[in-house]
């Protein structure tokens, strides 16, 4: 389980094809030797395994596998060398959650509309208006003040007109993520919260259930 805080930006190095996937290579200097191959690692909000750690090598890196599933559902196939990329290590048990319950597990993706200062003046003091739109199948898990996933970064929503949303951003996550380096057009990746998912299945399992009791009460 991820929280959504990131830990630090990594560079892609290579996206190289295979025949049974794509591996994309990362350098991280700062998380490469905290890495052991198999562990979990959200990448711009994906859930990744870590293969080939190199923490000796200059920069050090790691890389990790696409599958099928996983280009299909999120930008990572289209990562090119040079795109800086969120990275965060799954929260250990008993730790506190800095932002809220991340999967890694994304459900689709939106595309960013516009990112902008709220005080032009000073562009390194300021808070951002981030706006981006999302599939319309996910509007239904998002309300104002809730939280949503945007490229592994925890942010809670200021507001849902149809299927854009718009998040405020503080300069700490500005200058500490790869949003800086994002513009109009940009894909993101966008995992809403699990907890409205939960909620809706357990609300039409109670419907259906319901809809049963009625039905053999009244000799159907």
């Amino acid at each position: 389980m991820f929280t959504g805080i990131i830990e630090a930006t990594g560079t892609i190095l290579a996206v190289t094809p295979t025949a049974g996937a794509t591996r994309i290579t990362i350098a991280s200097p700062t998380l490469t030797s905290r890495l052991a191959t198999g562990d979990s690692v959200a990448v711009s909000g994906v859930c990744l395994t870590a293969l080939s750690i190199e923490p000796n090598a200059f920069p050090p890196r790691f890389s990790a596998d696409l599958a099928a599933e996983t280009i299909a559902r999120t930008t990572l196939s289209g990562l090119q060398p040079g795109t800086i990329v969120n990275l965060e290590l799954p929260t250990p048990a008993g730790t506190p959650l800095g932002g809220h319950v991340v999967q890694g597990h994304v459900d689709g993706t939106g595309t960013l509309v516009a990112l902008d200062p709220v005080t032009p003046a000073a562009p390194e003091a300021t808070d951002w208006r981030l706006r981006l739109t999302i599939p319309n199948a996910l509007t239904r898990y998002v309300v104002e003040k809730g939280s949503i996933t945007i490229e592994g970064i925890s942010l809670t929503v200021a507001a849902i007109t149809g299927n854009q949303v718009e998040v405020a951003i503080i300069p700490h996550t500005y200058a500490a993520t790869s949003l800086r380096t994002l513009t109009p057009g940009s894909p993101l990746n966008i995992e809403v919260d699990v907890l409205g998912k939960y909620a809706e299945s357990i609300q039409h399992r109670d419907a259906f259930i319901l809809t049963e009791q009625y039905l053999i009460a009244n000799g159907y």
